[in-house]
């Protein structure tokens, strides 16, 4: 699968979500929230500023992050279900 985001967006894959509770209780799929954290499969080259530089994506591949739930277009690719956002749009980038 080769997909390169335009402009300022990335595309996210979403980190699977536990589907057993601390207590040992088991959560159906169709119970289960979506996950709000995702790792960077793809970043764009970045979107020009108002002097027209051409200003970086300041996330990279391989980062994990978070976003809101409702965030970015769901797109399917190659039976993988993937997110396209925009920068903007994430909140954060999660470090260990």
């Amino acid at each position: 699968m080769k997909l390169r985001p335009l402009h300022d967006r990335v595309i996210v894959k979403r980190l699977e979500n536990e589907t057993k509770t601390a207590s040992g209780i088991v959560i159906p799929d169709n119970a289960a929230e979506k996950p709000d954290q995702g790792e960077i499969l793809a970043v764009g080259p970045g979107k020009k500023n108002d002097k027209g530089e051409l200003q970086a994506v300041g996330v990279k591949v391989g980062d994990k992050v978070l976003f809101g739930k409702y965030s970015g277009q769901t797109v399917k690719i190659d039976g993988e279900e993937l997110l396209v956002m925009k920068e903007e749009d994430l909140f954060a980038v999660v470090e260990k």
